[in-house]
């Protein structure tokens, strides 16, 4: 900040920088908002869209009866599963029993017991049998489970197969739809950036210059962070030429910019001395000399030097002497520091 500035100024001055840039956030939010939902205006693409409906209803169709099929068999597997584990037991568990009958039976050689053998025999082969039983429902269960996959996977490969020509067809559909949101994108930024360069040509200086900068930021937002991240592609060569584009516009006005500025200062450097003072602010000359440059063609000057009075380089004058007093003061100033004499009252606030 100036230091030439009173300090109320100052602090108001960076209190409406804080107005500028709270004016832009809420800007940038709200644009960014908008941005954001120009997606929504183009209906949303599936690849389904560019696929023969009846085909794809009928392997819909066939999907969902073999996952029915599969979800069925790999129920009933999980109780055949439990029921061969029941079984699987209890014959464990009466073969058990029946060796040890049969031991006691071997040790007694009791004759009349060969009746029970014969039925314990008998009920320990029906166990079997039942465990036979059990383990052939796995099994089918197993093969329908089988059945179910090898049919999801025969869908899912004619699926894949109807694809293949559908997905060019979205692809090229999608790029368009970008395209065409770029476009309402840039429909909408573009005048937003050419009313700020506008704005920043005629207006950054003008009383509600606190609004103005809100809006050039949000514009520079806008097209820097809300359009140029959108850019199409097409392997890199629009990005490329926009920001050519961009550079070579804006390399053309810096350096039309400096131009100006040079042929400004070499014609204020030819004016006399009291031209050239009528011609600068007194803010400004004080914020100048504060940073060691001359006010008048912004040249390094060392201000320490008491003998130096004078611009080396534009020869304007920097220090004088005050008329009531003869102190040794600042050309620039309008008041004598020693004696509060006015002296200086040529320069613009």
């Amino acid at each position: 900040m100036s230091k030439g500035l009173r300090l109320t100024e100052k602090w108001m001055q960076r209190a409406l920088w804080l107005v500028a840039f709270a004016f832009a956030a809420f800007l940038i939010g709200l644009g960014g908002k908008i941005v954001e939902n120009l997606w929504d205006v183009e209906q949303p693409l599936t690849l389904e869209q560019f696929m023969d409906p009846a085909q794809v209803a009928a392997l819909r169709a066939g999907q969902d009866a073999a996952q029915a099929r599969r979800d069925q068999a790999q129920l009933a597997l999980e109780q055949a599963t439990q029921q061969h584990e029941v079984a699987r037991s209890n014959t464990r568990s009466a073969r058990e029993t029946f060796n040890n009958w049969l031991a006691t039976r071997r040790a007694t050689a009791r004759p009349e017991q060969d009746p029970e053998l014969i039925d314990r025999t008998r009920t320990l082969d029906v166990l079997e049998a039942d465990e036979r039983k059990a383990l052939g429902a796995i099994e089918a269960q197993r093969q329908v489970l089988l059945d179910a996959n090898q049919a999801i996977e025969r869908a899912q490969e004619r699926w894949r197969r109807m694809e293949g020509p559908a997905y060019a067809a979205y692809v090229k559909a999608s790029s368009s739809k970008e395209l065409r949101v770029f476009l309402y994108r840039l429909a909408l930024t573009l005048p937003l950036l050419l009313l700020a360069g506008w704005l920043f040509a005629r207006k950054r200086h003008g009383q509600y210059w606190p609004f103005v900068w809100g809006f050039i930021i949000f514009a520079l937002f806008a097209f820097f962070f809300e359009l140029v991240p959108y850019l199409p592609s097409y392997g890199g060569y629009v990005r490329y030429l926009v920001g050519i584009g961009v550079t070579a516009l804006v390399g053309r006005y810096a350096i039309q910019s400096l131009q100006r500025y040079l042929a400004r200062q070499k014609q204020a450097e030819a004016l006399p001395d009291v031209q050239r003072r009528q011609t600068l602010r007194y803010d400004a000359a004080l914020a100048r000399l504060a940073k060691g440059v001359c006010p008048g063609c912004e040249r390094p000057v060392d201000l320490k030097d008491a003998s130096i009075d004078f611009c080396p380089h534009c020869g304007i004058g920097l220090f004088d002497r005050c008329a009531c007093c003869t102190s040794r003061k600042n050309a620039f100033a309008r008041f004598c520091f020693s004696c509060g004499t006015a002296t200086n009252t040529s320069l613009a606030d």
